[in-house]
């Protein structure tokens, strides 16, 4: 809930810290914010560029497909991350699934997304996760130094607010999808195809603020039914560039159910001294 992480928050107008009241969060200039009846803020202001948060049936695909179980795995590896932290955060949290499973038992969650169709189910989520609909491109509405695990999962990367809101000891844990991952629906369904040179574009990307302080692969084999395999096409990037009916002539020709590797990789990384 937001009262649990109101303190680790601060206002998107003039970064001072804010405070719950009657229905709103305010901060002491008197910025306010609303909170919506399914309990989240939206601390974004100005306007999000068109395309860029994930859409209600995107959300409901990926909902459905994780609430099944299959990136459990995955899930319980980012809890063992962050089983001795004290502050969790989640930068492109969408449905807040990961947040929620990693979260450990005295812990509590801060879920950030762009998406108001995400953050709707993320706010209910967890009792001790809060959802706040935050641009991860922009400056996050969060205190400096005040997370001790932030993960980002298949989301956008902001180094510099990373290691902003991480504390001096705190962990990032990036998990983006391994080159064999969703074989052979990639080439069976023409999907959009992981970039061999991503690894290092990530290195690149964080390597001046970050040093990499592990690596690991995850990899789950699934027997997926065909209303899976549209749910896994639907919750990620290929939706947008997978025309719904040209896809599902393709899902009734492949096996049913079809065999599917699942494959990530899970980076983590220390802010390096300044």
């Amino acid at each position: 809930m937001l009262a649990d992480v109101i303190d680790h928050l601060i206002c998107p107008v003039c970064r001072e810290g804010l405070a719950l009241a009657g229905g709103m969060v305010r901060c002491g200039h008197g910025h306010s914010f609303d909170v919506a009846r399914q309990g989240y803020v939206s601390l974004l202001t100005g306007s999000a560029a068109p395309g860029t948060a994930d859409t209600p049936a995107m959300v409901a695909a990926r909902a459905d497909f994780l609430a099944a179980g299959h990136y459990a795995p995955l899930a319980d590896r980012l809890a063992r991350l962050c089983a001795d932290a004290a502050v969790v955060a989640d930068a492109g949290a969408g449905t807040g699934y990961y947040l929620a499973r990693a979260l450990p038992e005295t812990a509590v969650g801060i879920a950030l997304d762009i998406s108001r169709h995400a953050i709707k189910r993320a706010a209910r989520a967890h009792p001790r996760v809060g959802a706040v609909v935050a641009d991860v491109w922009r400056p996050l509405p969060v205190r400096d130094a005040s997370v001790d695990v932030l993960l980002n999962v298949f989301a956008p990367r902001n180094p510099a607010e990373f290691a902003r809101v991480l504390r001096p000891e705190g962990t990032l844990a990036v998990v983006t999808p391994d080159a064999g991952h969703l074989r052979p629906l990639v080439e069976r369904l023409g999907l959009l195809s992981v970039d061999e040179d991503k690894e290092q574009r990530l290195e690149a990307a964080l390597g001046d603020r970050f040093a990499r302080s592990g690596r690991e692969a995850v990899e789950v084999t699934l027997d997926l039914s065909h209303p899976e395999v549209e749910a896994v096409v639907g919750m990620g990037p290929s939706a947008w560039h997978t025309d719904p009916a040209t896809l599902a002539g393709r899902v009734r020709d492949l096996p049913d159910p079809v065999r599917v590797t699942a494959s990530f990789r899970i980076t983590t990384w220390a802010r390096r001294n300044s």
